[in-house]
């Protein structure tokens, strides 16, 4: 068994679409980034190659390679499952995302079901977690920025 946690911020700016675990939220702001800035997959993904101890997401994907401009997260997601976790499987993924507005409670099914497609887990084993910062903390709790943390479980594939 290994454990990976990750965690990503990306700030919200007007012009941009705001994309979580997959799914586009409306929203009058998105996420700044190179890729989509999808907060939840890059946590994720960070996570995932930690445990694996593959680097992180921007050793695999650097936003100075134009390949990855605008690149969908999930894209990404997949890529690091063939490549970097071929010989393990997902026990269990648990995720926060922080954000003020929009809420997200409403879209956490639609999350996980599109996280579990791509990650080859059941939506039972993909927990998240909306969370908002109470109108503190800064530009997140201005809602000018989204906080996206990970936990994952992982072994080696039997047989």
């Amino acid at each position: 068994m290994r454990i990976g946690n990750g965690w990503d911020v990306h700030r919200l700016v007007a012009g941009r679409t705001l994309i979580v675990g997959g799914v586009t939220i409306p929203s009058e702001k998105g996420e700044a980034g190179h890729s989509d800035g999808d907060v939840l997959t890059h946590a994720i993904i960070d996570a995932l190659l930690g445990a694996v101890a593959q680097g992180d997401i921007g050793s695999h994907f650097p936003d100075t390679d134009p390949e990855f401009k605008d690149a969908d997260s999930l894209t990404l997601l997949a890529r690091v499952m063939q490549e970097d976790l071929r010989t393990y499987q997902i026990i269990n993924i648990d995720t926060t995302v922080i954000l003020q507005r929009p809420k997200l409670r409403e879209y956490v099914a639609a999350i996980r079901e599109s996280l579990s497609h791509v990650l080859h887990v059941e939506v039972s084993c993909i927990s998240v977690k909306a969370k908002t910062a109470e109108g503190i903390l800064g530009e997140l709790g201005s809602g000018d920025a989204i906080v996206a943390q990970a936990a994952v479980l992982i072994s080696e594939k039997s047989c």
